[in-house]
């Protein structure tokens, strides 16, 4: 980046010390923190001034630690304790937020793409849950790749999927770490299978983590070149049978900023809709949830849209007022625009919403 690198793109730049070489570490065949460690001189992982891990090394506690003690522009870290928000702790998905950016930009199919699919799949086998992982490979404009959808399976009394999701990858967009696009959203749905994966329920709950939502060809979004996640699954589970089986599929994206609002959207199954903000304003919540219109014109939910599974996407696409970063050159879409207490919000209605999905 140039002489116009702003504060934000400077904390980021903080927060991903010891990671910006992951690509070509990892290419070179030697261990990122190992690299570090040996740079500075210690034995075991990279650590900031202060002691506090960073990089891939870090936990979700350290990263948020390391970004918070960079100094610069800071997230919003003030949730509402977790047994408001009915389990969900916006404090810790923030902390999963900053653990996700620690990796640097994680097009699909890159070294640090990889890193973090070890770290949700060890995270959420720690969680309890059963994963069901699928490699697939895709042809893109820019050549071939392998893809990994990682698939939770919480298992019902009866025949019925409620199917919630997020993309975990970041735009082809140089120094895109995408806090607000991709990683909230993650840590939004960490949370919520946290919570749920002890305690099944009456019908199935399936929660994705898309690989490939965004485009490879250098961000320009086509409907040939964007969701390779979503794609997948939604044709897999034509070919098992199991679509027909899905009550609802509840998508996260473009979450978890200070200043969200979340329009309805237009191209959204309208029973949701209203299910989804009846329950936001039951909670108190219509200053996120609010009652304008929106669109955004593709997404993951349009592969089982397309396919008749009925199907809702929360998300703030104002990126005039709310979120400018989204997207740009800058490299702006970092920790410092993400609000704790709106990821506890956002998990809040997405988990009561499967309560109402799974008392139907």
């Amino acid at each position: 980046m140039g002489t116009g690198v702003s504060l934000a793109a400077a904390l980021a730049a903080l927060l991903l010390a010891g990671v910006t070489g992951c690509k070509s570490q990892a290419n070179a065949g030697g261990a990122t923190d190992q690299g570090a460690a040996a740079a500075s001189g210690q034995n075991g992982p990279a650590k900031d001034a202060n002691g506090v891990p960073v990089g891939a090394a870090a936990s979700p506690a350290d990263a948020l630690k390391a970004a918070q003690a960079s100094g610069g522009p800071q997230p919003d870290d003030n949730a509402p304790p977790a047994a408001q928000t009915g389990g969900i702790d916006g404090h810790r998905a923030l902390e999963l937020v900053a653990k996700q950016l620690a990796y640097g930009p994680r097009p699909a199919s890159s070294p640090a793409l990889k890193e973090l699919q070890s770290f949700l799949k060890t995270e959420l086998t720690g969680y309890g849950c059963k994963l069901d992982v699928d490699d697939f490979q895709v042809d893109t404009p820019v050549g071939h790749r392998t893809m990994e959808n990682i698939l939770v399976k919480i298992p019902g009394d009866k025949p019925g999927i409620i199917l919630l999701a997020t993309h975990y990858d970041t735009a082809t967009v140089p120094g895109f770490v995408g806090a607000f696009d991709g990683a909230s959203s993650t840590a939004i749905m960490l949370e919520i299978a946290r919570n749920l994966c002890p305690h099944p329920g009456k019908y199935q709950v399936w929660i994705a983590f898309f690989d490939g939502e965004e485009a490879q060809n250098n961000g320009q979004w086509s409907n040939e070149d964007s969701v390779y996640g979503s794609r997948e699954l939604s044709a897999r589970m034509a070919n098992s049978g199991d679509l027909p089986k899905v009550k609802a599929l509840l998508l996260a994206d473009l979450v978890g900023g200070k200043t969200a609002h979340y329009k309805r959207d237009t191209a959204s199954t309208q029973s949701l809709v209203e299910l989804v903000w009846r329950v936001a304003a039951r909670l108190g919540y219509t200053d996120v949830f609010v009652n304008d219109i929106s669109t955004m014109g593709g997404d993951d939910d349009f592969p089982f849209l397309n396919r008749k599974v009925p199907a809702i996407d929360v998300f703030d696409f104002d990126t005039v007022n709310d979120a400018p970063y989204w997207h740009n050159l800058h490299g702006e879409d970092t920790l410092d625009k993400i609000s704790a207490r709106v990821l506890a919000v956002t998990g809040h209605v997405f988990l009561e919403s499967v309560k109402e999905l799974q008392a139907k």
